[in-house]
């Protein structure tokens, strides 16, 4: 039996975005479900759109997702094996399966124009189709080699997502494979490359279905065996426009500075077209190498909804161990958290490591606060002070400065001095936070500490006097 292997083939043209991440992740996944390999190859050939460091940035982001490619540090990289792109091009003129094409871009510009002018889609007229010209002759740079598609008869994908698809080969423009600037295009490089590396199942996104009976045919004029294809469903917006950085997308490593777990992303990635067809929806990412099946990918978009990755992550953030939480959140300009600020975050609420990491930097500040403030709706100024010394006293007799103890020693006050609870807890509250709204007081002083919230509460009775 073939061993599966699948690919991830970016362009280094920019940050790896989510988008982009998920087709990674679908190849990972589909390659580890069935034992089989993942690699990371580096298309580059499009060199008008080059970004230095690019290549690095997306090494990185695989890395830090959990789904680095068997090959992840010496992938394949296009630019360096332009010989071979060139030869089998060559090949193919030599065999009559291709040919020279001299037009020039005036002349393509203008057969475009009359084509939208008499409602005909923009394709190439075939000019250089039959005119035999000798690229041996030619000044190198001044051509391009286009492939011969059949002029007639159906070409069949048999998308493993979406079925039987069938394209009128008539209809198929004789593709550019080799560019004047003696680059291959994407349609000849990645048919040698997955030739090359033995490539089983090309899992990649709707937008290439158009593209692949020409990928096809390709492959049948090398005598090669195609591998099997699969397209993956376009990701929109909760609006259903497509996708873009007002609905929250953005890069891996952008989620990665404001604060998000890879697991959370991965998780939310996968559920981004697949279908466990069950109700659940927290999944680590061994358990989704167990579960993952194409039949279970939706042919139908799906929904980029910024608030269920918030409630991934907050899960994630919640039930952090102590010590990777304190390992991590160092990103965040923490270099210690101490019992009681671990026991905050781990409270929940927190929709990413950078808002947990401010939580904690505001709570180390002296609060400001309009003294008012600390006067609950149904209280007074003089109950307020009665609940406020006496929570100061009591918190200053507790020795085990625990969340049982803390609570106690708070709901004795209300007992003894006959006082609501708005008279205790809120004022408390508002002393170490200063805001109307913050957790609670019980968590809030084990987060500030004993001796700094006896010093507050006691500011806020002077400030309250």
């Amino acid at each position: 039996m073939t061993m599966i292997k699948t690919r991830f083939a970016p362009s280094p043209t920019g940050e790896l975005h989510v988008g982009v991440a998920r087709t990674a992740l679908f190849n990972y996944l589909f390659a580890k479900h069935g034992d089989g390999e993942f690699l990371l190859r580096i298309e580059d050939t499009d060199r008008e759109r080059f970004v230095p460091g690019a290549t690095d940035r997306i090494r990185e982001s695989l890395k830090w997702l959990g789904i680095a490619a068997d090959n992840i540090d010496n992938p394949p990289i296009q630019s360096e094996n332009l010989t071979a792109y060139k030869k089998a091009a060559y090949d193919l003129v030599n065999a009559g399966k291709a040919y020279i094409c001299t037009c020039t871009k005036e002349q393509l510009a203008a057969d475009r124009e009359k084509q939208i002018k008499e409602g005909r889609p923009p394709r190439y007229e075939g000019h250089c189709r039959d005119a035999n010209i000798d690229y041996k002759t030619l000044v190198e740079g001044c051509y391009v080699v286009r492939m011969k598609m059949p002029t007639g008869g159906t070409i069949i994908v048999d998308d493993l997502i979406r079925g039987k698809v069938e394209f009128d080969a008539s209809l198929q423009d004789d593709q550019i494979i080799l560019k004047s600037d003696g680059y291959p295009t994407y349609h000849l490089a990645s048919v040698i490359d997955d030739h090359a590396t033995g490539i089983t199942h090309i899992i990649r996104a709707e937008e290439w279905l158009s593209s692949t009976p020409k990928h096809i045919i390709l492959h049948q004029m090398f005598g090669f065996e195609p591998p099997k294809f699969a397209h993956l469903s376009m990701i929109l917006g909760p609006d259903h426009s497509k996708l873009s950085k007002r609905h929250g997308a953005t890069s891996v490593l952008e989620y990665k500075k404001m604060g998000y777990l890879p697991d959370a992303i991965v998780n939310f990635m996968a559920l981004l077209g697949w279908n466990p067809k069950n109700e659940r929806e927290i999944f680590s990412l061994a358990e989704l190498v167990s579960e993952f099946k194409l039949e279970n990918v939706n042919k139908s978009g799906a929904i980029f909804d910024i608030e269920k990755l918030n409630h991934f992550n907050a899960e994630r953030i919640k039930n952090l161990p102590s010590d990777e939480l304190r390992i991590l959140i160092k990103d965040f300009g923490i270099d210690q958290l101490s019992e009681g600020e671990v026991a905050l975050i781990g409270r929940g609420g927190y929709k990413t490591l950078k808002e947990a990491a401010e939580q904690i930097l505001e709570l180390r500040k002296q609060p400001e606060y309009n003294p008012s403030l600390l006067v609950f709706k149904k209280s007074s100024k003089e109950t307020t002070l009665l609940g406020l010394s006496g929570a100061n006293k009591k918190l200053e007799e507790i020795k085990d400065w625990s969340e049982s103890e803390i609570q106690k020693g708070l709901e004795s006050v209300v007992l003894k001095n006959n006082l609501s609870n708005g008279d205790v807890f809120w004022p408390v509250r508002v002393a170490l936070s200063g805001a109307e709204k913050s957790p609670s007081p019980v968590e809030l002083l084990l987060a500030v500490g004993k001796d700094n919230s006896i010093k507050r509460i006691e500011k806020a009775i002077d400030d309250l006097k």
